[in-house]
C-alpha cells in the first residue's frame, strides 16, 4: 500500500499523470492518448504503483500495457467493488463530472478504504468573474463543483487537498481550436487563466512529495494575456483563420493568482508564459 496511488479518471490528464508516477520514459512529442506500445521504464524514478480507473472497456488493455492496474468504474454506479481500486494510500480524483450523489457515494467508500489522502482536481470555474484579483480566499459561487469539493474538504476520515486548475492546454489540446470558425469570442480584453498539462502533473507531484494536505490551491500559469492576445497567437501557431472578437459584449474580468501555490510548494512553472508555449 505504501507508495501506492489510485487515479480515479485516467483521461487526458489522469493517464499521463499515471505514466509519470510509474517512472515511464517518454519524449514530450508523443501523445499519451495515442501510445501504440509500452514506453521504457526508468527504474530510478519508479516510485509508485498505480491503480487507474476508466469508464471504457476498450481502454482497459491499454492501461494494463502501460503498467497501470486497470479498473472499469463509473461514478454513477459505484459499489463496494471499488474497494480493491481504493487499496492505496493516496487517491487522485480527476474526473470532470458534476454528479454530486456519485461523489457522495464515492466518499463513503473512501472512508472504508485504506486511502489516507485525497487530491481533488477542480477548476477555477468555481469563482465568479471579478475585477478583483482571485485568490484561494475569494468566495466561490453556488455551484455543483463547489458542493462536490466540499464533500471531500469536510470529510474527517481522510485529508484532502483541492487544486483548482485554470484552462487545461498542451499537446493535442490546442487553444487555437477552442473557438471553431464562426464562433465569436466575447470580452476580448479580459485575462485568460490557463495552465499546461506538464505543469498540472508537476504541481500534483509536488503536493504529494511535500505532503501538503488539507489545502486549496489555484493552478494557473504566471502570465495572464488578454483573450485577444492569447487566441490570436494560438490561431497563428496552427495556421488557421484569426478569431473574431465581440467588441461590444464586455463583462467583468477574472484574473486568478498562483502566488500561494508558487510560495508554499516552491514550484517553478515549466511553462510560466502562456505566450511562449511550443508544445
Amino acid at each position: 500500500m505504501k507508495n501506492s496511488i489510485s487515479i480515479f479518471g485516467c483521461g487526458w490528464l489522469g493517464e499521463p499523470l499515471a505514466v509519470h508516477f510509474l517512472g515511464l520514459t517518454e519524449s514530450p512529442e508523443r501523445d499519451f492518448l495515442g501510445l501504440a506500445e509500452s514506453p521504457e521504464r526508468d527504474s530510478v524514478n519508479n516510485k509508485y504503483s498505480v491503480n487507474g480507473s476508466t469508464t471504457s472497456e476498450n481502454k482497459m488493455q491499454k492501461l494494463s500495457a502501460l503498467g497501470i492496474k486497470p479498473y472499469l468504474i463509473k461514478l454513477d454506479t459505484v459499489s463496494s467493488d471499488i474497494l480493491e481500486f481504493l487499496s492505496s494510500e493516496i487517491l487522485i480524483i480527476a474526473v470532470p463530472s458534476k454528479d454530486i450523489e456519485g461523489f457522495k457515494t464515492l466518499a463513503k467508500y473512501i472512508e472504508k478504504s485504506t486511502v489516507k489522502f485525497v487530491l481533488f482536481v477542480s477548476s477555477t470555474s468555481v469563482y465568479a468573474n471579478s475585477n478583483e484579483l482571485i485568490t484561494e480566499e475569494t468566495p466561490v459561487i453556488n455551484s455543483a463543483l463547489a458542493e462536490i469539493e466540499n464533500i471531500f474538504i469536510t470529510n474527517n476520515s481522510f485529508k484532502t487537498t483541492v487544486i483548482r486548475f485554470g484552462g487545461l492546454i498542451g499537446y493535442n489540446r490546442k487553444p487555437g481550436l477552442f473557438y471553431p470558425k464562426g464562433r465569436i469570442i466575447d470580452n476580448p480584453d479580459s485575462a485568460v487563466n490557463m495552465i499546461h498539462r506538464d505543469d498540472c502533473i508537476g504541481i500534483i507531484e509536488a503536493i504529494i512529495e511535500k505532503e501538503i494536505w488539507n489545502e486549496i490551491f489555484n493552478g494557473c500559469a504566471d502570465t495572464h494575456p488578454t483573450k485577444r492576445e492569447f487566441y490570436t497567437k494560438a490561431a497563428l501557431d496552427i495556421g488557421i483563420e484569426l478569431p473574431v472578437f465581440d467588441e461590444i459584449k464586455i463583462s467583468e474580468n477574472k484574473m486568478v493568482s498562483n502566488k500561494k501555490l508558487s510560495e508554499k510548494l516552491n514550484y517553478k512553472f515549466k511553462y510560466p508564459d502562456l505566450l511562449n508555449i511550443t508544445e
